[in-house]
Protein backbone atom coordinates (compact mmCIF):
# COMPACT_ATOMS: atom_id res chain seq x y z
CA UNK A 1 0.00 0.00 0.00
CA UNK A 2 3.11 2.50 0.65
CA UNK A 3 4.41 2.16 -2.91
CA UNK A 4 0.84 2.85 -3.84
CA UNK A 5 0.44 5.93 -1.97
CA UNK A 6 4.49 6.86 -3.27
CA UNK A 7 3.27 6.49 -6.95
CA UNK A 8 0.09 8.62 -6.20
CA UNK A 9 2.07 11.32 -4.36
CA UNK A 10 4.89 11.09 -7.20
CA UNK A 11 1.63 11.82 -9.90
CA UNK A 12 0.30 14.56 -8.05
CA UNK A 13 3.49 16.88 -7.92
CA UNK A 14 4.52 16.48 -11.76
CA UNK A 15 0.61 17.13 -12.47
CA UNK A 16 0.90 20.20 -10.37
CA UNK A 17 4.44 21.15 -12.07
CA UNK A 18 3.94 20.12 -15.59
CA UNK A 19 0.72 18.97 -16.18
CA UNK A 20 2.02 15.63 -16.63
CA UNK A 21 0.60 12.18 -16.72
CA UNK A 22 3.01 10.45 -14.81
CA UNK A 23 1.25 6.88 -13.58
CA UNK A 24 -0.02 5.64 -10.92
CA UNK A 25 1.03 2.16 -9.37
CA UNK A 26 -1.45 -0.18 -8.00
CA UNK A 27 -1.15 -3.65 -6.25
CA UNK A 28 -1.50 -6.87 -7.71
CA UNK A 29 0.18 -6.10 -10.91
CA UNK A 30 2.82 -8.71 -11.01
CA UNK A 31 1.64 -12.38 -11.41
CA UNK A 32 4.78 -14.06 -10.72
CA UNK A 33 5.72 -17.05 -10.37
CA UNK A 34 7.69 -20.03 -12.56
CA UNK A 35 8.71 -19.11 -15.65
CA UNK A 36 7.42 -21.40 -18.22
CA UNK A 37 9.49 -22.94 -20.95
CA UNK A 38 10.78 -20.55 -23.55
CA UNK A 39 7.88 -19.80 -25.60
CA UNK A 40 8.07 -19.99 -29.65
CA UNK A 41 7.92 -16.78 -30.11
CA UNK A 42 9.36 -13.22 -28.22
CA UNK A 43 6.90 -11.74 -26.59
CA UNK A 44 9.12 -8.38 -26.10
CA UNK A 45 7.44 -6.57 -28.18
CA UNK A 46 3.88 -6.86 -29.15
CA UNK A 47 4.00 -6.27 -32.91
CA UNK A 48 6.42 -9.09 -33.70
CA UNK A 49 5.02 -11.45 -31.35
CA UNK A 50 1.86 -10.52 -32.86
CA UNK A 51 3.13 -11.81 -36.67
CA UNK A 52 5.08 -14.59 -34.93
CA UNK A 53 2.03 -15.68 -32.89
CA UNK A 54 -0.52 -16.17 -35.61
CA UNK A 55 1.97 -18.37 -37.75
CA UNK A 56 2.95 -20.62 -35.06
CA UNK A 57 -0.89 -20.75 -33.63
CA UNK A 58 -1.72 -22.28 -37.08
CA UNK A 59 0.54 -25.04 -36.34
CA UNK A 60 -0.47 -25.92 -33.09
CA UNK A 61 -2.53 -28.44 -31.42
CA UNK A 62 -3.12 -26.99 -27.88
CA UNK A 63 -3.97 -28.64 -24.77
CA UNK A 64 -8.21 -30.03 -25.02
CA UNK A 65 -10.88 -30.47 -22.65
CA UNK A 66 -12.94 -33.55 -22.65
CA UNK A 67 -15.48 -31.91 -25.13
CA UNK A 68 -12.32 -31.42 -27.18
CA UNK A 69 -11.69 -27.41 -27.07
CA UNK A 70 -8.60 -25.73 -26.64
CA UNK A 71 -8.31 -26.23 -22.49
CA UNK A 72 -7.78 -22.66 -20.67
CA UNK A 73 -7.80 -23.98 -17.17
CA UNK A 74 -4.73 -22.99 -15.18
CA UNK A 75 -2.93 -19.75 -13.97
CA UNK A 76 -2.05 -17.25 -16.01
CA UNK A 77 -0.02 -14.15 -15.72
CA UNK A 78 0.28 -11.14 -18.41
CA UNK A 79 3.48 -9.83 -20.10
CA UNK A 80 2.80 -6.22 -20.61
CA UNK A 81 3.22 -3.13 -18.91
CA UNK A 82 0.18 -1.62 -21.06
CA UNK A 83 -1.80 -0.38 -17.30
CA UNK A 84 0.76 2.06 -17.42
CA UNK A 85 0.13 3.45 -21.33
CA UNK A 86 -0.73 1.52 -23.85
CA UNK A 87 1.93 3.02 -25.87
CA UNK A 88 5.45 2.94 -25.66
CA UNK A 89 6.59 4.62 -22.86
CA UNK A 90 10.54 4.75 -21.27
CA UNK A 91 11.51 3.41 -18.24
CA UNK A 92 11.52 5.25 -15.45
CA UNK A 93 11.37 5.23 -11.50
CA UNK A 94 7.91 4.99 -11.17
CA UNK A 95 6.82 2.78 -13.88
CA UNK A 96 8.43 -0.18 -15.73
CA UNK A 97 8.34 1.18 -19.48
CA UNK A 98 7.96 -1.05 -22.68
CA UNK A 99 6.62 -0.77 -26.25
CA UNK A 100 3.68 0.12 -27.58
CA UNK A 101 1.10 -3.47 -27.20
CA UNK A 102 -1.16 -1.35 -29.93
CA UNK A 103 -0.79 -3.28 -33.34
CA UNK A 104 -3.25 -1.48 -35.33
CA UNK A 105 -3.19 1.18 -36.20
CA UNK A 106 0.40 -0.29 -37.28
CA UNK A 107 1.72 3.23 -35.54
CA UNK A 108 1.31 2.24 -32.08
CA UNK A 109 -0.89 5.41 -31.43
CA UNK A 110 -4.16 5.17 -29.80
CA UNK A 111 -6.50 6.77 -32.19
CA UNK A 112 -8.09 9.26 -30.07
CA UNK A 113 -10.62 12.17 -31.56
CA UNK A 114 -9.09 15.84 -30.53
CA UNK A 115 -11.45 16.40 -27.94
CA UNK A 116 -11.39 13.02 -26.50
CA UNK A 117 -7.65 13.19 -26.32
CA UNK A 118 -7.67 17.21 -24.78
CA UNK A 119 -10.33 15.83 -22.13
CA UNK A 120 -7.96 12.95 -21.70
CA UNK A 121 -5.26 15.14 -20.20
CA UNK A 122 -7.54 17.07 -18.21
CA UNK A 123 -8.63 14.23 -16.73
CA UNK A 124 -5.31 13.03 -15.85
CA UNK A 125 -4.67 16.29 -13.49
CA UNK A 126 -8.57 16.25 -11.65
CA UNK A 127 -9.43 12.40 -11.53
CA UNK A 128 -8.11 9.17 -9.25
CA UNK A 129 -7.27 6.04 -11.77
CA UNK A 130 -10.25 3.24 -10.13
CA UNK A 131 -7.84 1.04 -9.39
CA UNK A 132 -5.81 3.21 -6.65
CA UNK A 133 -9.60 2.80 -5.19
CA UNK A 134 -9.90 -0.40 -5.69
CA UNK A 135 -12.41 -0.39 -8.21
CA UNK A 136 -12.51 -3.18 -11.12
CA UNK A 137 -10.47 -2.20 -14.31
CA UNK A 138 -12.99 -3.02 -16.75
CA UNK A 139 -12.48 -5.12 -20.24
CA UNK A 140 -9.78 -5.56 -21.77
CA UNK A 141 -7.96 -3.74 -18.55
CA UNK A 142 -9.12 -6.65 -16.57
CA UNK A 143 -6.23 -8.70 -18.42
CA UNK A 144 -3.47 -6.73 -17.63
CA UNK A 145 -3.33 -5.95 -14.05
CA UNK A 146 -2.54 -9.16 -12.18
CA UNK A 147 -2.31 -12.39 -11.87
CA UNK A 148 -5.21 -14.69 -12.94
CA UNK A 149 -6.95 -18.45 -12.37
CA UNK A 150 -9.11 -19.95 -15.46
CA UNK A 151 -11.91 -22.12 -14.51
CA UNK A 152 -13.14 -23.52 -18.03
CA UNK A 153 -16.20 -25.64 -18.46
CA UNK A 154 -18.61 -26.38 -21.26
CA UNK A 155 -21.14 -23.36 -20.74
CA UNK A 156 -18.91 -20.42 -18.57
CA UNK A 157 -14.97 -19.37 -18.80
CA UNK A 158 -14.52 -17.98 -15.20
CA UNK A 159 -11.41 -15.40 -14.65
CA UNK A 160 -10.36 -14.70 -11.74
CA UNK A 161 -7.57 -11.86 -10.80
CA UNK A 162 -5.54 -11.20 -7.46
CA UNK A 163 -6.50 -7.55 -8.68
CA UNK A 164 -8.80 -6.00 -5.86
CA UNK A 165 -10.49 -9.71 -5.93
CA UNK A 166 -11.92 -8.88 -9.75
CA UNK A 167 -13.46 -11.77 -11.54
CA UNK A 168 -15.22 -11.89 -15.25
CA UNK A 169 -18.02 -14.91 -15.65
CA UNK A 170 -17.61 -15.49 -19.87
CA UNK A 171 -20.77 -16.97 -21.34
CA UNK A 172 -20.34 -19.96 -23.04
CA UNK A 173 -24.01 -21.43 -23.58
CA UNK A 174 -25.57 -18.68 -26.73
CA UNK A 175 -28.07 -17.34 -23.75
CA UNK A 176 -28.73 -13.38 -25.22
CA UNK A 177 -26.99 -10.68 -23.73
CA UNK A 178 -28.42 -8.71 -20.82
CA UNK A 179 -30.39 -5.57 -21.38
CA UNK A 180 -28.89 -3.04 -22.77
CA UNK A 181 -29.67 -0.57 -19.58
CA UNK A 182 -27.87 -2.78 -17.10
CA UNK A 183 -24.35 -1.66 -17.06
CA UNK A 184 -21.25 -3.49 -15.53
CA UNK A 185 -17.94 -2.64 -14.26
CA UNK A 186 -16.74 -5.85 -16.18
CA UNK A 187 -19.32 -5.41 -18.84
CA UNK A 188 -21.49 -8.58 -20.24
CA UNK A 189 -19.20 -11.36 -21.65
CA UNK A 190 -20.41 -13.82 -24.06
CA UNK A 191 -18.40 -16.04 -25.41
CA UNK A 192 -18.02 -18.47 -28.94
CA UNK A 193 -15.07 -20.82 -30.11
CA UNK A 194 -13.97 -20.47 -33.98
CA UNK A 195 -11.63 -23.75 -34.43
CA UNK A 196 -9.08 -23.22 -31.49
CA UNK A 197 -9.88 -19.57 -30.83
CA UNK A 198 -11.45 -18.30 -27.87
CA UNK A 199 -13.77 -15.27 -28.91
CA UNK A 200 -15.28 -12.93 -26.64
CA UNK A 201 -17.27 -10.51 -27.38
CA UNK A 202 -17.77 -7.43 -24.37
CA UNK A 203 -20.16 -5.13 -24.16
CA UNK A 204 -22.98 -3.36 -21.79
CA UNK A 205 -19.66 -1.50 -19.70
CA UNK A 206 -20.75 1.44 -17.26
CA UNK A 207 -17.78 3.71 -18.49
CA UNK A 208 -16.08 4.29 -15.59
CA UNK A 209 -12.50 2.56 -16.15
CA UNK A 210 -9.44 4.25 -17.36
CA UNK A 211 -7.69 1.87 -19.87
CA UNK A 212 -4.20 2.87 -18.39
CA UNK A 213 -2.97 5.57 -16.48
CA UNK A 214 -2.68 8.07 -19.11
CA UNK A 215 -6.55 8.35 -18.12
CA UNK A 216 -7.73 6.81 -21.70
CA UNK A 217 -11.30 6.24 -21.16
CA UNK A 218 -13.99 4.76 -22.71
CA UNK A 219 -17.88 4.89 -23.08
CA UNK A 220 -20.88 3.12 -21.87
CA UNK A 221 -21.16 2.26 -25.96
CA UNK A 222 -17.60 0.82 -26.38
CA UNK A 223 -17.32 -3.18 -27.68
CA UNK A 224 -14.45 -5.03 -27.26
CA UNK A 225 -13.67 -8.25 -28.86
CA UNK A 226 -11.06 -10.58 -27.28
CA UNK A 227 -9.38 -13.84 -29.10
CA UNK A 228 -7.31 -15.79 -26.87
CA UNK A 229 -5.64 -18.66 -29.00
CA UNK A 230 -2.64 -20.82 -27.57
CA UNK A 231 0.91 -20.97 -29.70
CA UNK A 232 2.49 -23.25 -27.69
CA UNK A 233 1.41 -25.33 -24.44
CA UNK A 234 2.35 -22.39 -22.10
CA UNK A 235 1.70 -19.40 -23.69
CA UNK A 236 -1.62 -17.58 -25.33
CA UNK A 237 -1.64 -15.01 -28.05
CA UNK A 238 -3.98 -12.33 -26.51
CA UNK A 239 -5.80 -10.02 -28.75
CA UNK A 240 -8.45 -7.70 -27.58
CA UNK A 241 -10.02 -5.00 -30.27
CA UNK A 242 -12.25 -2.30 -29.14
CA UNK A 243 -14.73 0.46 -30.91
CA UNK A 244 -16.34 3.44 -29.39
CA UNK A 245 -16.65 5.64 -31.93
CA UNK A 246 -17.93 8.73 -29.71
CA UNK A 247 -14.30 8.61 -28.08
CA UNK A 248 -11.87 7.22 -30.97
CA UNK A 249 -11.60 7.71 -34.42
CA UNK A 250 -11.65 3.80 -35.45
CA UNK A 251 -11.43 0.73 -33.93
CA UNK A 252 -7.88 -0.72 -32.14
CA UNK A 253 -6.43 -3.66 -31.33
CA UNK A 254 -3.67 -4.63 -28.82
CA UNK A 255 -1.62 -7.57 -28.19
CA UNK A 256 0.78 -9.46 -26.10
CA UNK A 257 1.18 -13.03 -24.58
CA UNK A 258 -0.43 -14.41 -21.69
CA UNK A 259 1.82 -17.11 -19.93
CA UNK A 260 1.27 -19.83 -17.72
CA UNK A 261 2.48 -19.90 -13.91
CA UNK A 262 3.91 -23.14 -13.56
CA UNK A 263 4.76 -22.66 -9.30
CA UNK A 264 3.78 -25.58 -8.02
CA UNK A 265 0.83 -25.06 -5.49
CA UNK A 266 -0.04 -21.99 -6.75
CA UNK A 267 -2.45 -19.77 -5.70
CA UNK A 268 -4.03 -16.38 -6.24
CA UNK A 269 -3.15 -14.28 -3.20
CA UNK A 270 -5.94 -12.19 -1.73
CA UNK A 271 -5.30 -8.63 -1.82
CA UNK A 272 -6.48 -6.77 0.52
CA UNK A 273 -6.90 -3.53 -0.91
CA UNK A 274 -10.13 -2.46 0.53
CA UNK A 275 -8.53 -3.06 3.96
CA UNK A 276 -7.15 0.02 5.77
CA UNK A 277 -6.94 2.19 2.26
CA UNK A 278 -5.75 5.30 2.96
CA UNK A 279 -4.40 6.37 -0.37
CA UNK A 280 -7.75 7.99 -1.59
CA UNK A 281 -8.22 10.22 1.43
CA UNK A 282 -5.01 11.69 0.79
CA UNK A 283 -5.81 12.30 -2.45
CA UNK A 284 -8.85 13.60 -1.75
CA UNK A 285 -6.90 16.16 0.15
CA UNK A 286 -4.46 17.10 -2.43
CA UNK A 287 -7.79 17.97 -4.70
CA UNK A 288 -8.21 14.91 -6.89
CA UNK A 289 -11.72 13.46 -6.73
CA UNK A 290 -13.33 10.25 -8.18
CA UNK A 291 -13.76 9.77 -12.12
CA UNK A 292 -17.56 9.07 -12.01
CA UNK A 293 -17.17 7.94 -16.14
CA UNK A 294 -18.73 9.45 -19.29
CA UNK A 295 -21.80 8.16 -21.34
CA UNK A 296 -22.26 8.30 -25.35
CA UNK A 297 -24.54 11.09 -24.65
CA UNK A 298 -22.04 13.15 -22.58
CA UNK A 299 -19.16 12.22 -24.90
CA UNK A 300 -21.34 13.97 -28.02
CA UNK A 301 -22.14 16.78 -26.22
CA UNK A 302 -18.50 17.51 -25.32
CA UNK A 303 -17.24 16.53 -28.99
CA UNK A 304 -20.00 19.18 -29.92
CA UNK A 305 -18.68 21.66 -27.35
CA UNK A 306 -15.21 20.77 -28.44
CA UNK A 307 -15.84 21.71 -31.93
CA UNK A 308 -17.54 24.99 -31.44
CA UNK A 309 -14.74 26.32 -29.53
CA UNK A 310 -11.99 25.00 -31.64
CA UNK A 311 -13.47 26.68 -34.89
CA UNK A 312 -13.57 30.28 -33.95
Amino acid sequence: MSKRLLMAAVVVLGLACAVGLLPFRAAGQGGGGAQPPQSVCPDDDPAKFHACAKEAAAKFNPPRTPDGRPDLSGYWRHRTPAHEDLEAHPRTPEDSGGPSVIVDPADGKVPMQAWSDALRKENATKYIDQNIQCYQSGTPRHLYMGAYQFIQTKDHIMMMSEETRAYRMVIMDGRPPVGKNILLWQGDSRGRWEGNTLVIETANQNGMPWLDQRARFYTDEAKVVERFTFLDANTVHYEATLTDLNVYTRPFTMVYPLRRNLTVGYQLMEESCYEGEGNVTHLNNLGLTRYSGITSKEAKAAKEAFDRRTSR
